[in-house]
């Protein structure tokens, strides 16, 4: 399939009438769904806003390739439009954006559609190709413009000055093939020999042969995500973000040939550019989510077959002489909380686990999971006896993931100027045996005053009422409509379900029916918004927020994330107010609830389903009227 297949005449907009970046991808995706590409215009623009927020798709000199692949797609398009006077698109170079592509890809878009994407960047680094495209006045000539023959690229120019690249974006569509075709452009001009492997949505193509990378005088790695790297092995190797490459190609082949970056050591097998990192605070972030994402699947499913094991007990009765053994009484019981068990026994093995594998790759994972276990099982110098071990839980897990990453930073730092012949036993020897056996004597230790603060916040937790409930649920509802399923949302959902472990024996945790409350509640706002004030809102605007009933009612609060961005300042204070209202009266009450995840669905394993959803319906109503009244008449 050629590009021009893609750029349908129909949805071009070459007068393009915004003047801000959200204007601009509102007036294309109006554009996309007038004409049936796009299903759910609410739904495309949350995939367009969250990909632009982890790096702007203005691309500099003047173009932004905003994009996507979302269910909502009906049929792959790429959206031209031109904008005379320059629009203020946050672009990576600082300029006003002229020329706009918007790629709405569906789920499942195929080899096809994806190089035919990948010779979009192609056509947009010829040379005097961007002027070309301003200057056209039809859809008709655009579509001609895409009709012209490329022109070659040039791969090896010398032998004696040869380097190798990788390049690779997150969403794997626009900026690892724009990145690949301004590297290959620039080498050209400076004469520079080079292969670049592209990392994207199709997979990975061109890949490097070792015989490519020996000849190689150096490796450059443009990239924002994870990518083979243990074959690089002794060379010496640039990471750069992969918007670095589209901005200053001949800037790091440069660099790279002039072999001044560190010599790479495999001790793993991927690694991230530092810039990209972000500062402390974003590392920190990043390594935690890493466990936390891998936790997830364990604590739902373990969570809820345990929760449903109770609610069996309960609904088929229990002799109250017999009630310590609740959820294992009847044998169908039973066999929930056992399959249950084994999948809640790994979340904090898992946490801890992946924690590490963030920080230290996969030499990180055995002496993670052994943190984790110890955590789990309690074990700790002086409480060897397995009747006196008190789990560290959850914040155990949590410093020894941390504290299994930091061991093996450690002995890659000593064992550095090991003989390369030796990088094999680091891996399957040193790392595993010296790795685990460090972390694990370091957590007999830890685990000491982590069970103490563990065992004193689940009695805390355990004895809330009154009032000092009701604020618990005031800030844990606040958080999780701030940032809408960002850090904040995350930190008080992680706190929310590492409460699960101590207390869904015990009926559930108040922290979690509180947590729930809260990021159910911004959803339903926008649902109540557009019935209570029809006229603040545009028609797609009313759609969607009908159709977030259902995100609202199944936990999902990035269903509000649209409204949010379109205006932050009346829309986020208004979801805090309702969602901390939601989750103080569930405080209140004492409601509990034993699982953790699932929204309406799992009322049932709540004490007290009808008042729990009572709340969760007054938070929506509180948050909704508050929002539609401060929106401003469209």
């Amino acid at each position: 399939m050629e590009i021009k297949e893609l750029l349908k005449k129909e949805v071009m907009l070459l007068d393009l009438k915004a003047t801000d970046k959200l204007s601009v991808i509102d007036e294309m995706i109006a554009s996309l769904v007038a004409h049936g590409y796009v299903n759910d215009f609410d739904a495309f623009k949350a995939d367009i806003l969250k990909r632009e927020a982890q790096t702007s798709t203005g691309l500099g000199d003047g173009i932004a390739m905003p994009h996507a692949k979302n269910s909502a797609v009906k049929e792959a398009v790429v959206l031209f439009a031109k904008s005379e006077s320059g629009v203020n698109y946050e672009a990576l170079d600082g300029k006003d954006v002229q020329l706009f592509f918007m790629i709405a890809a569906p789920e499942g878009a195929n080899d096809t559609h994806l190089e035919a994407l990948a010779n979009l960047s192609k056509y947009l680094l010829q040379g005097g190709f961007k002027e070309k495209l301003l200057s056209a006045k039809t859809a008709d000539e655009v579509q001609g413009l895409f009709s012209q023959k490329l022109e070659e690229r040039v791969t090896d120019v010398q032998a004696d000055k040869f380097i190798v690249a990788v390049t690779a974006c997150t969403t794997g569509i626009a900026h690892t093939y724009m990145a690949e075709e301004a590297l290959y452009k620039a080498a050209a001009e400076l004469g520079v020999g080079i292969k670049v492997e592209t990392n994207g949505a199709r997979g990975v193509d061109n890949r490097l042969t070792a015989a490519d990378i020996a000849k190689a005088s150096g490796v450059l790695v443009a990239a924002d995500k994870k990518v083979e790297m243990a074959r690089f092995a002794g060379k010496s190797l640039l990471s750069k973000p992969v918007a670095e490459a589209i901005r200053h190609p001949k800037e790091l082949i440069e660099a790279t040939l002039a072999g001044t970056a560190p010599i790479f050591e495999a001790d793993g097998e991927v690694v991230q550019n530092e810039e990209s990192a972000g500062g402390f605070g974003k590392a920190f972030y990043k390594h935690l989510m890493g466990g936390v994402s891998a936790m997830l699947p364990f604590v739902v499913g373990g969570g809820i077959l345990i929760a449903l094991a109770f609610l069996i007990d309960q609904a088929m009765g229990v002799p109250h002489s017999q009630l310590a053994n609740l959820g294992v009484y009847h044998p169908l019981a039973a066999y929930f909380k056992n399959i249950g068990g084994a999948a809640f026994a790994f979340m904090l093995p898992v946490l801890a686990g992946f924690i590490a594998n963030s920080i230290a790759d996969k030499p990180g994972l055995v002496a993670g999971f052994v943190a984790g276990s110890m955590a789990a099982s309690g074990l700790a110098f002086g409480k060897l006896d397995p009747t006196k071990m008190i789990p560290s839980g959850f914040l155990g897990a949590l410093v020894g993931g941390f504290l299994a990453g930091g061991v093996i930073l450690l002995l890659r730092h000593l064992t550095r100027k090991m003989p390369k012949s030796l990088d094999g036993l680091k891996a399957i020897l040193i790392y595993p045996l010296i790795g685990t056996f460090i972390t694990g004597f370091l957590m007999l230790f830890i685990n000491i005053p982590m069970a103490d603060i563990n065992t004193a916040l689940s009695n805390f937790l355990n004895g809330l009422s009154g009032s000092s409930a009701v604020l618990m649920g005031l800030v844990i509802g606040g958080m999780m409509a701030i940032d809408l399923g960002g850090p904040i949302n995350k930190a008080a959902y992680i706190f929310a379900t590492g409460t699960l472990a101590a207390t869904v024996a015990h009926g559930g945790s108040v922290v979690m029916a509180a947590c729930m409350a809260g990021g159910m509640v911004p959803p339903l706002a926008t649902t109540v918004a557009v019935l209570l004030f029809k006229n603040k809102f545009t028609k797609e605007e009313r759609n969607s927020g009908l159709t977030n009933i259902v995100m609202g009612f199944s936990f999902i609060t990035e269903g509000s994330i649209p409204f949010a961005a379109a205006d932050p300042a009346r829309a986020i204070p208004s979801f805090m107010i309702g969602a901390a209202v939601a989750g103080g009266l569930t405080g209140l009450a004492d409601i509990k609830l034993m699982a953790p995840h699932g929204g309406i669905f799992v009322l049932a394993l709540t004490d007290n389903p009808i008042l729990y959803l009572l709340f969760i319906v007054i938070g929506a109503i509180v948050s909704g009227v508050l929002f539609g009244a401060l929106k401003k008449t469209k």
